[in-house]
């Protein structure tokens, strides 16, 4: 009886772990908001001494769903607090993405290996912080191609 309902648990947990999904990144719906009205701002001036943001990949325009990652640089012996990262579809109204991204976040930056998004393109910003509260940002552009 015992082995009976142990094979059975297995079993569940087995159909259950089935291939991992991609995670929905941004969806139909917030892909068809209007762009944000103007430029966008990006507060580069003078010598940072705050965390840098690096964008790594993708590169030009992939299919969905892709490898979203990101690096994460400290400065003066200071270290990024992962805490303190927000990730915004910049759109009107923004839309934060950070619960969707905040499960791959880690000190050193976010590797997220399958981010699902609709074709088109997409500007994003990323804030952080170190552990000093110097800000880091960047802003890029996603291009995602047609299936």
């Amino acid at each position: 009886m015992k082995r009976t309902i142990l094979l059975g648990l297995v079993v569940v947990g087995l159909l259950c772990s089935g291939p991992s999904r991609a995670t929905q990144l941004i969806t139909e719906e917030e892909a068809q908001l209007p762009p944000p009205k103007g430029a966008i701002a990006a507060d580069r001036r003078g010598i940072m001494r705050g965390p840098k943001v690096e964008f790594i990949s993708p590169g030009d325009s992939v299919g969905s769903p892709l490898r979203l990652q990101l690096k994460f640089e400290s400065f003066g012996g200071a270290k990024i607090d992962p805490g303190s990262v927000k990730v915004i579809f910049l759109r009107t109204p923004n839309v934060d993405l950070t619960p969707r991204v905040k499960p791959f976040v880690q000190a050193d930056g976010i590797n997220m290996q399958d981010a699902e998004l609709p074709p088109g393109e997409y500007t994003v910003r990323v804030d952080i912080k170190d552990s000093d509260g110097r800000p880091g940002t960047t802003i890029f552009t996603l291009k995602v191609a047609p299936k």
